[in-house]
């Protein structure tokens, strides 16, 4: 019931608000890594999965982000009801190393929490001994999926390098993130502009890969900028980017709500911000129980 949804929004931010000026006016940052988590008090526990489909740990190379530091991001999605949060790092925009990178992230994911953190290494496809790097990340970190970053990398989708990279993600059984945008293009450092990707190839690619599971974030589906991607159920959605208070809701009626995934963009963007989008939408309960986690971790584990 929506009443219900209420309770749960209320509840959840409330404990947030309180534990967060206990942790401002504590004397010691330890003070804030020790509170105890909200999210596993009975009185406070979400009443459906929140998985948080889109965050990332580490440094961001151009300014400071709050709660950039694993344990403090962990601590935060926590105490805001979310049980579950797939993560990639900052260092793989410009790091050349990834297998270092994917060893670090997976590290630092078990080090705050297996179930909590879920790895999505970085793959390069421009860079030497990308397969291996891809081989590194199901065989040795055991990770459900990768994260790739053309805007950053500088490839596009309609180069062979791509095919090959969703071939072998195919293959394998990886879920494959796509990161449309990290920043707004207005806010980038005039030395590092990247483009939002063009994922006009995209609908092509996939044609006879009919196992293939992409889920775009950071894209901002404005009129038909996604074009067959939205009738395709092989791709699916973060709502990092959409606009409005009603445009998770309408977006989520022109595709499915079982295609529109719980996305942050934590430490990035502001988390609240994104859930108030979600509770202000126009949702049923139980597209708002798909949309806040259901779908993603049904999908997860297809």
């Amino acid at each position: 019931m929506r009443s219900d949804r209420r309770q749960w929004f209320r509840d959840t931010w409330m404990t947030a608000t309180a534990v967060s000026i206990a942790a401002a006016t504590a004397e010691t940052p330890r003070a804030f890594a020790t509170e105890p988590d909200v999210a596993e008090s009975p009185a406070t526990a979400p009443l459906v999965p929140m998985v948080d489909t889109n965050v990332h740990v580490g440094s961001w190379p151009f300014r400071h982000l709050a709660d950039s530091e694993p344990q403090r991001l962990v601590t935060k999605l926590r105490r805001l009801g979310f049980t579950q949060a797939w993560a990639s790092s900052f260092d793989a925009i410009l790091h050349r190393d990834l297998s270092d990178v994917n060893s670090r992230l997976a590290a630092s994911c078990r080090e705050v929490g297996t179930d909590f953190l879920v790895p999505f290494g970085a793959i390069n496809p421009s860079l030497p001994d990308w397969e291996e790097d891809l081989r590194r990340c199901h065989e040795v970190h055991q990770m459900p999926g990768i994260r790739i970053y053309p805007g950053y990398h500088d490839y596009r989708l309609d180069e062979p390098v791509f095919r090959r990279l969703l071939d072998r993600t195919v293959a394998r059984g990886l879920l494959l993130q796509l990161v449309v945008a990290l920043e707004d293009t207005r806010t980038q450092h005039p030395r590092l502009r990247a483009e939002d990707v063009d994922l006009s190839p995209l609908p092509e690619l996939l044609k006879g890969l009919p196992r293939a599971r992409v889920l775009l974030l950071g894209g901002r589906p404005t009129g038909n900028r996604f074009g067959d991607l939205a009738d395709d159920p092989r791709v699916r959605f973060d709502t990092s980017r959409i606009d409005g208070t009603d445009g998770i809701a309408a977006w989520a009626r022109r595709t499915s709500p079982n295609r529109v995934l719980l996305g942050t963009h934590s430490p990035m963007l502001i988390t609240q911000a994104n859930l108030i989008k979600l509770y202000e939408s126009d949702l049923t309960d139980a597209e708002l129980r798909q949309i806040s986690g259901t779908a993603a971790s049904e999908w997860l584990t297809n």
